[in-house]
């Protein structure tokens, strides 16, 4: 983009010029920030719908969708993520051993 020259010649006005040329770049910005946004929008649901396509034939086939949901978390995991969140777990499974079944009920 070129910028605009004060023709005027009067040095007190050369804000004007440059107030414009910032003005234009600043609309320039935002519409091309739209355009991005309205096409990212446009790609997320795409994505969302082809994923639930897929966990719908996995289902037609007999997968348990939630249990490829937590796998596909896990996967995303560092191993020291997964051992943390494995370990916690356990430490959950005996807490809820040692209170009995009752106990667990009355928690739910």
């Amino acid at each position: 983009m070129l910028p605009f020259h004060n023709i005027v010649g009067d040095p007190e006005q050369e804000y004007v010029a440059d107030g414009m040329v910032e003005d234009i770049i600043t609309g320039a910005v935002a519409v091309c920030l739209l355009i991005v946004s309205k096409i990212w929008d446009t790609e997320l649901q795409e994505l969302n719908e082809q994923k639930k396509e897929v966990f719908a034939e996995a289902k037609g086939e007999g997968f348990d969708v939630k249990i490829l949901k937590e796998i596909i978390k896990l996967r995303k995991q560092d191993q020291e993520e997964r051992d943390e969140r494995e370990g916690l777990l356990d430490l959950y499974m005996q807490a809820m051993e040692q209170a009995g079944p009752e106990k667990v009920a009355k928690a739910a």
